[in-house]
């Protein structure tokens, strides 16, 4: 499919409008759920304390390789230049992998190809800019849209951890998907059309 969206270093209002979009509850299960005490959850950082960082604080969540593991957050941007997303990596370099997190904050574009998109630039940026073998996502079992998309990419189920996740008042499962480098090249011969802008992880 062609590329739809540009994957960007992120900038302080890019944050800003994250911890907008979170509060909509219905953008905070689609992203990393809630915490057991109900606050929406967000890994690597807290987008409302990342606003007013300073310098260092900001450095050392997004460019700080020694982090392990490694954490790569893009903010997802369409062609024209609208902010509508962020996708991150938990890169661990030493098993030569890397979870991916999607989150299209733009409910207004949702199932409209973009989330697809910025997965494959992703997919580009862990095989072939970053040279790692395997690539994973957690995604819980209400979230029957995200399961589809990353099976229709050509994901395979690994595995389920039961009711890791809290989600109105109960405990569901969610599904392990990976993807293997081979798996990627017979998927994708002529590579993706994606746009990676720029990276702080080293190549392993």
């Amino acid at each position: 499919m062609p590329a739809l969206v540009e994957l960007r270093p992120v900038v302080r209002n890019d944050v800003k409008r994250l911890a907008e979009w979170l509060e909509d509850a219905e953008v905070a299960d689609a992203w990393f759920g809630r915490y057991t005490y109900g606050d929406a959850a967000h890994l690597g950082y807290e987008p409302k304390d990342m606003v007013n960082a300073n310098d260092d604080q900001w450095n050392e969540v997004f460019h700080d390789p020694h982090h392990e593991p490694h954490r790569d957050i893009f903010s997802i941007y369409t062609l024209s230049g609208e902010h509508i997303g962020e996708g991150q990596l938990s890169i661990d370099e030493a098993l030569g992998d890397a979870q991916i997190s999607v989150l299209i904050g733009k409910k207004t574009l949702w199932h409209h190809g973009y989330g697809t998109s910025s997965v494959l630039a992703m997919l580009e940026h862990i095989f072939e800019h970053l040279g790692l073998h395997r690539a994973w996502v957690d995604v819980p079992e209400y979230n029957t849209s995200a399961r589809a998309m990353f099976g229709h990419i050509g994901f395979q189920h690994e595995g389920t951890l039961r009711q890791s996740r809290p989600h109105d008042g109960a405990r569901h499962n969610s599904v392990i998907m990976g993807m293997l480098i081979n798996e990627y090249a017979a998927a994708f011969p002529d590579g993706v059309q994606s746009h990676v802008t720029s990276w702080d992880a080293p190549n392993v």
